[in-house]
């Protein structure tokens, strides 16, 4: 007899594991098959920052939480509705976020009294009633897998290794996902190791097997394709699409990109990634250190490139000199942070958004840079293409700051026409602009403010370049009080001229009389807006803007704020946006701050902006 299949709008499902189990593959897989039927998504892994951490301890517990619907979905989630539990160590770390009547699928031979002695569990959970407020579901999926693989040619050490593979194909079997993709990818990876794919093909098929004839699940789960806008659509990562946003930059400016990074957590994996892409004219250079990084970068930009770098707080730290003399040259240079868990190395593989004050004021003397903030996986793309689009019209090293959340989290990306970005004309000096057919280095740009860039061995373009003060013109050493009073204020006025180029504040405000303005930046904007949904449905009013510019901030940001009786602000740091707005604008802003190294949760947001709303 078949099996009931029952429709779902929406399902969270979280993996759990050592950090040797293959959580994060699996969640990989899982994502990559749900993108490919079409549903919305929205992914959380969260990893160890050790590379081995013990085995079945608390510290190494390694996670990947994937919420996927038939409608638009903002996050990942805050509650798991299905919880895997490759361990004892698992099942106790994520345990305290499961919701009574979660659904909890234990693998039974982990539980043995030495894992369970490992997280100080003095009975085991799955015997002694922990659970049952829990729908609990005891597979023995590491005996199951070996035996499924008993006529492989594998030891059985490997063998137990596939037991990811037959939770895959388990979970899989229970919410319909395509296999098809996963069978391809197995057999790409493992070309080169035909026992190997052998074993995971069996286990992952094992797996669905187990699901299609056991008895403990009596009931499959169907969640329909989203209804989404038109177009091609692909899973992608914040850093992934840093990359193409990047690549996508250097194309349309047709400026070669040159990236100069030192590899950091989690920041890397854009290094990894514009390192396959040469045919688009990109050079990767690894460098010995951060400072290194960011100077080769800069040099490249003298020399006419597109020159970028990557890194996260410790080494923004290091960088900021470099960054202070690209204020000072007036060079190009895109400076992207992927902000993680501080101070000094801090929590590497979780997130934060700490850095703003830092991306603000972190250089001697008055440098200003412009900081732009993508505020979802997919808008990485747009962020990066506009802080090229900035750097190279204004002549300025640009920060961009995504954060670990956004990189590691993946969300459906719909395509772009080529042909509607944007063209970014980097106008490069082609003779002499002052009287006496001399080339003044500074003379400045009517508009943007921007000083010409001329690419070395130009003729008649030579010119003095270093760190020290410039004349207004001739860029020329100059100690003058007043040229170095003119040039500070005329550097300032630079950036504060990009506010009129940059798109102003929208405000979503349905019934245009809300009270309450929630306003986030960056990685925020997931929970702040299904914070605001969950509000609007229970019969409140309150209107929502998020900064994608954060310096400098848009030309109607002050006339917003002061349209809104109160103003909250989430962010997970202490109140670095909120003190900027207060001194700016004078508006007592409500922050809402936490730092536990992960994204807000769209309940507790929806419940902070109840509680504001119900003041007096």
């Amino acid at each position: 007899m078949a099996k009931q299949i029952e429709q779902l709008d929406r399902v969270i499902i979280r993996f759990a594991g050592d950090s040797g189990d293959g959580m994060q593959l699996t969640g990989d897989r899982f994502t990559q098959e749900t993108a490919s039927f079409g549903n919305d998504l929205s992914t959380l892994p969260n990893f160890p920052a050790e590379i081995r951490a013990p085995a079945g301890t608390l510290p190494g517990v390694s996670s990947f939480q994937l919420h996927f619907a038939d409608h638009d979905i903002m996050t990942p989630g805050d509650s798991p509705d299905v919880l895997v539990a490759m361990n004892p160590a698992a099942l106790k770390a994520n345990i305290g976020d499961i919701p009574r009547g979660a659904t909890v699928i234990v693998n039974t031979d982990e539980f043995t009294r030495r894992n369970l002695a490992k997280v100080h569990y003095e009975v085991d959970p799955t015997t002694d009633g922990t659970l049952d407020a829990f729908k609990v579901s005891s597979v023995p999926l590491t005996s199951m897998t070996v035996e499924a693989l008993s006529s492989c040619d594998i030891s059985k050490k490997d063998a137990q290794r596939a037991k990811n593979m037959f939770a895959l194909g388990l979970l899989s079997w229970m919410y319909n996902r395509p296999t098809e993709g996963t069978t391809s990818f197995l057999k790409s990876k493992f070309a080169g190791k035909p026992d190997i794919l052998d074993a995971n093909l069996k286990a992952f098929q094992a797996g669905w097997n187990f699901g299609e004839t056991t008895e403990d699940f009596a009931v499959s789960y169907e969640i329909k394709p989203a209804r989404l806008p038109s177009g091609t659509y692909r899973n992608i990562t914040g850093n992934l699409a840093t990359a193409y946003g990047l690549i996508a930059g250097s194309t349309r400016s047709g400026l070669p990109l040159f990236l100069g990074s030192y590899p950091i957590t989690p920041a890397s994996d854009v290094l990894h990634e514009l390192s396959k892409h040469k045919r688009f004219g990109v050079r990767t250079f690894q460098a010995e250190d951060e400072i290194a990084g960011v100077g080769a970068a800069l040099g490249a930009s003298f020399g006419g490139s597109l020159g970028v770098t990557t890194t996260s707080g410790p080494g923004m730290v290091l960088k900021q000199e470099t960054v202070g003399l690209a204020v000072m040259t007036e060079l190009p240079l895109l400076i992207v942070d992927v902000q993680r868990a501080g101070p000094s190395t801090g929590m590497p593989t979780k997130t934060e958004q700490t850095d703003l004050l830092m991306a603000m004021f972190g250089r001697n003397g008055e440098s200003p840079v412009p900081i732009v903030a993508p505020q979802s996986p997919a808008d990485c793309f747009d962020a990066a293409l506009e802080a090229t689009r900035i750097a190279v019209t204004y002549r300025t090293p640009v920060v961009l700051m995504s954060d670990g959340y956004l990189a590691n989290g993946s969300e459906p990306w719909r395509l772009p026409d080529v042909n509607d970005l944007p063209t970014i004309d980097p106008g490069f000096a082609t003779g002499p602009n002052g009287e006496d057919e001399r080339y003044l280095p500074y003379k400045r740009a009517t508009g943007t403010m921007a000083r010409p860039w001329a690419v070395p061995g130009t003729p008649g373009l030579e010119h003095r370049l270093g760190g020290i003060e410039k004349h207004s013109e001739t860029g020329d050493i100059s100690y003058t009080p007043a040229n170095h009073d003119l040039m500070v204020r005329t550097r300032q006025g630079k950036i504060d001229a990009i506010a009129r180029d940059v798109a102003p504040v929208e405000v979503d405000d349905p019934t245009g009389d809300a009270d309450v303005l929630v306003l986030g930046w960056g990685g925020t904007y997931g929970a702040i807006t299904a914070g605001v949904r969950r509000v609007r449905r229970s019969g409140e009013k309150v209107a929502q803007a998020h900064l994608r510019h954060l310096n400098p901030f848009p030309e109607n940001l002050g006339e917003v704020l002061e349209s809104y009786g109160r103003v909250v602000v989430p962010e997970i740091n202490l109140g670095q946006l909120s003190m900027l707005l207060r001194s700016r604008f004078l508006v007592d802003v409500i922050g809402y701050n936490k730092v536990r190294g992960l994204p807000f949760k769209a309940e507790e947001l929806a419940d902070v902006l109840r509680e504001v709303i119900e003041r007096d």
